[in-house]
């Protein structure tokens, strides 16, 4: 059986990775966001 979605976690960190969130307004406010709600992570991750 084939598994459903695919994704390469490369592409993730990418699009949405911390740096990249640093890099413009929006994801900035993104970031705010995830620490107002208490988020653990606040963004993708690099895997060790």
């Amino acid at each position: 059986m084939k598994r459903t979605l695919g994704g390469s976690r490369r592409k993730k960190i990418k699009t949405s990775g911390f740096r990249v969130r640093l890099k413009t307004k929006v994801g900035r406010k993104t970031l705010k966001r995830r620490r107002l709600k208490g988020r653990k992570s606040l963004a993708a991750a690099r895997k060790k």
